[in-house]
């Protein structure tokens, strides 16, 4: 891990901390930077806004990789296919964090437009990803905004509960 990579892992830590601890709207960009030992310029540098500590996220790339990996059947199971496929894959540390992650976010109005925005940009890569398997455009846009709209909302309530099973939370969306 790169001393970014670290300082990255470093400032998403202590503000997840925090936001849970003290709640989201209550915490500052100015008392993450504090605990997390670095400028508020330093927060500002990883994260463009206090919003994208949470809505960041690496699984755009991870979900198109495995959508485009189903090669064949209608754009609904690929995309079904591919995106549940790739969010069951995480290792334990990750989904602990999604969770966390998510528990914020689902509990926050004032992250409402980034939950959204992300969201929008996750049926933007999944599109794509059925787009350069043959789809038709305008079907991938339909098909990426409905499996993206019932993920986001299996991934909010299994953030909410206590059910360990990230699978059977999507499986059952």
């Amino acid at each position: 891990m790169t001393k970014r990579e670290r300082t990255r892992a470093r400032i998403q830590a202590v503000a997840l901390e925090l936001f849970e601890q003290r709640g989201y709207d209550a915490t500052t960009v100015a008392e993450i930077a504090a605990a997390a030992g670095v400028t508020e310029m330093t927060v500002y540098r990883h994260y463009a806004g206090k919003d994208r500590i949470l809505a960041d996220d690496p699984y755009d790339p991870m979900m198109a990789e495995a959508i485009a990996r189903e090669r064949s059947g209608p754009a609904l199971a690929r995309a079904l296919a591919g995106i549940r496929g790739s969010w069951t894959r995480l290792p334990a540390d990750a989904t602990t964090e999604v969770r966390r992650r998510l528990r914020i976010a689902g509990s926050t109005p004032s992250l409402r437009a980034a939950v959204v925005a992300n969201t929008a940009e996750s049926e933007r890569v999944v599109a794509e990803a059925l787009v350069g398997g043959g789809i038709d455009e305008r079907e991938a846009r339909v098909v990426a905004a409905a499996v993206l709209a019932g993920t986001m909302r299996a991934l909010l309530d299994w953030a909410a509960s206590d059910d360990p099973d990230l699978d059977a939370a999507l499986e059952r969306a």
